[in-house]
């Protein structure tokens, strides 16, 4: 038995039937919806109270993780754009043209994603442009929260639904 015989029995790449698969896709959105902005959820529902301390921490901790966000994606800039849309057109030809079920997982997974991302990237260049505080403040962000949380319900539907499609063709393939 070969080495990639060996390491292909135990990474099934198969992924929609793998119960790990399901829960790293649950795990990442909710990870990706708890934090916005890289500000925890609770503590932009206590920063609602005009004139408290956790107000005036919200909008620091905003500014702070806006130039950290900004100051990463300016690093990047072109070659970054260039190398996700490599990597992401890849993985579609691949996924959807070629068939490769793993490849498809990794572009289900993690196309939308990056979508949850440019979207905070181009909300943190607004609020770095134009900063807010206050409820205003805590109104955008959690306006963004609840963008971030529908393009996750549609990426888990279109992933279930695939994965489901997957799972029931391979089964009658099999069968």
């Amino acid at each position: 038995m070969s080495w990639h015989q060996t390491v292909f029995e135990l990474i099934d790449m198969r992924s929609f039937p793998s119960l790990w698969f399901w829960i790293f896709l649950a795990s990442s959105w909710s990870v990706a919806t708890w934090r916005v902005l890289g500000v925890p959820h609770d503590m932009i529902l206590r920063a609602r109270d005009p004139g408290s301390e956790a107000e005036r921490d919200l909008a620091a901790l905003v500014q702070i993780n806006c130039r950290r966000l900004l100051a990463l994606g300016a690093g990047r800039g072109a070659w970054g754009l260039g190398g996700a849309a490599f990597l992401f057109t890849t993985l579609f030809l691949l996924g959807f043209f070629y068939h490769v079920e793993f490849a498809q997982a990794l572009f289900l997974l993690g196309f939308p994603l990056a979508l949850a991302g440019s979207a905070s990237l181009v909300l943190a260049r607004r609020l770095q442009a134009r900063p807010l505080a206050g409820p205003p403040l805590c109104h955008c962000l959690l306006r963004h929260r609840i963008l971030l949380q529908s393009i996750g319900v549609v990426a888990i539907i279109v992933t279930v639904l695939w994965g489901t499609y997957q799972n029931i063709s391979s089964a009658a393939l099999i069968g």
